[in-house]
């Protein structure tokens, strides 16, 4: 099995430094919850860079595809520049996230719009903006779509989002391609919508077809299955409505590694299962090459962060476990709650101790759920150590939230011995910014 990014717990740059400390980008991760505060997210750059070189190299020899990052992983100016840089698309679901990438300054051609409940608003504001393409995901939006893009006389650009009935092996929150889905055209309405589409939906010109079958996927064989049937619809469509449909796109979905249990695949080998397959059924049913768009966001973004919490109290509950509280939880980090996710994590700071306990690491919020990592093994800790919990770069940002009244953390990304502020912490004042009193109780 070829190595790559995605197979490892922690960021390429990470090691003990000659303090004794955790470092990351050649910072010192102590120094930087001294300087910034915690809980503190942390971006690695190199290694971030790196999973995006990974991803190009591994799709190399099929040249016609194109990656397209998934934003809802991780959305913010900074994250997206370099992924600019490094030659990414992006996939968007909301008005947030495609203004993120207008602001941040990308070629909004290089955008797609998904997403099953897009609003009037949403989609005037991707047709304003020169989105790339929408996935349409059911009927009505592809009504509103139509009546949108004829109100501005512009043909729009759009795929259908298909459910392709695979089901993959991963919690049921993040299975998106089975059959009872709330996402995309079940493959039984098909034909109706290209036939809408065809012959009364004139401002709306059909490029391909779109599916996901899940998140956190560790079994490529699936994507391959996957190929197999969005080729299949290409071919019987052509032959139904002699329309020639010459994009692709797969989604995203592969996996990380988040403890030594977890087994993902590397990119290098879900890109051979992938262009294997799609030159074997391009070959069987002889057409042209059709582009092949890619979605991955976790897999992208996961392995660059950690979080950094500092350690408070601690609870050893007679004949039973022993907690250690940290200075976050569940509004920094939801998924362990949401999910059952679990995350592995060390020590920071300098631990000459080869003495080692199983502690369960608790959150500063006001439910019994708030846990983010169950009987981890750790040195004896104490007040004031800072922790490190590995492969948070997605999804915990981007789901954080506000409970109990607490201020979302700051962001940080470190590079060379450098770091650079790229999300300030909210402060009090935020908090309460979008708050009213109206006059009748004052």
């Amino acid at each position: 099995m070829t190595q790559s990014t995605n197979q490892s717990q922690k960021p390429l740059t990470c090691k003990t430094n000659s303090f004794g400390n955790l470092e990351i980008g050649g910072c010192d991760l102590v120094d930087l919850a001294q300087k910034y505060s915690t809980p503190l997210y942390v971006i690695d750059e190199n290694t971030l860079r790196s999973i995006c070189k990974d991803y190009k190299h591994a799709f190399e020899k099929y040249p016609k595809t194109k990656m397209m990052y998934a934003s809802k992983a991780l959305s913010n100016c900074a994250v997206t520049k370099i992924l600019d840089d490094e030659g990414f698309g992006f996939d968007t679901v909301s008005s947030g996230e495609i203004y993120t990438v207008y602001k941040t300054g990308v070629d909004m051609s290089k955008v797609l719009f998904n997403g099953n409940n897009k609003s009037f608003d949403e989609l005037d504001m991707a047709i304003d903006l020169g989105v790339g393409r929408i996935s349409v995901d059911n009927f009505f939006e592809l009504a509103l779509l139509n009546v949108i893009a004829q109100s501005k006389d512009k043909i729009v650009d759009v795929l259908l989002r298909i459910t392709p009935g695979i089901e993959c092996h991963t919690h049921e929150y993040i299975q998106t391609g089975h059959l009872d889905s709330k996402f995309g055209f079940d493959l039984t309405q098909i034909d109706e919508a290209v036939d809408l589409i065809l012959n009364e939906y004139k401002n709306i010109k059909l490029h391909g077809l779109h599916a996901h079958v899940g998140s956190q996927i560790f079994e490529t064989s699936i994507f391959s299955d996957e190929i197999e049937i969005l080729v299949k619809e290409i071919v019987r469509l052509d032959e139904k409505f002699g329309i020639k449909l010459d994009e692709i796109n797969i989604g995203g979905g592969l996996g990380v590694k988040y403890v030594d249990t977890d087994c993902p695949a590397s990119v290098y080998d879900a890109a051979q299962v992938i262009i294997t397959k799609l030159d074997e059924m391009i070959k069987k049913y002889d057409i042209e090459p059709p582009i092949l768009f890619l979605e991955p966001g976790r897999s992208i973004i996961s392995p660059a962060g950690v979080t950094l919490y500092t350690i408070g109290s601690t609870k050893q509950v007679p004949h039973g476990k022993k907690y250690v509280s940290v200075d976050g939880g569940m509004a920094d980090n939801p998924r362990p709650s949401m999910y059952q996710a679990e995350y592995f994590a060390q020590i920071a700071n300098k631990k000459e101790t080869n003495i080692k306990e199983k502690v369960t690491i608790a959150g500063r919020f006001c439910e019994s759920g708030d846990v983010l990592i169950k009987e981890l093994e750790l040195p004896e800790l104490e007040q004031g150590d800072i922790l490190c919990v590995y492969n948070t770069g997605a999804y915990n940002y981007s789901m954080a939230s506000n409970y109990n009244r607490v201020p979302k953390p700051a962001m940080v990304l470190v590079n060379n011995s450098r770091s650079d502020l790229i999300v300030r912490r909210e402060s009090l004042d935020d908090l309460v910014s979008h708050d009213i009193i109206p006059d009748r109780l004052k």
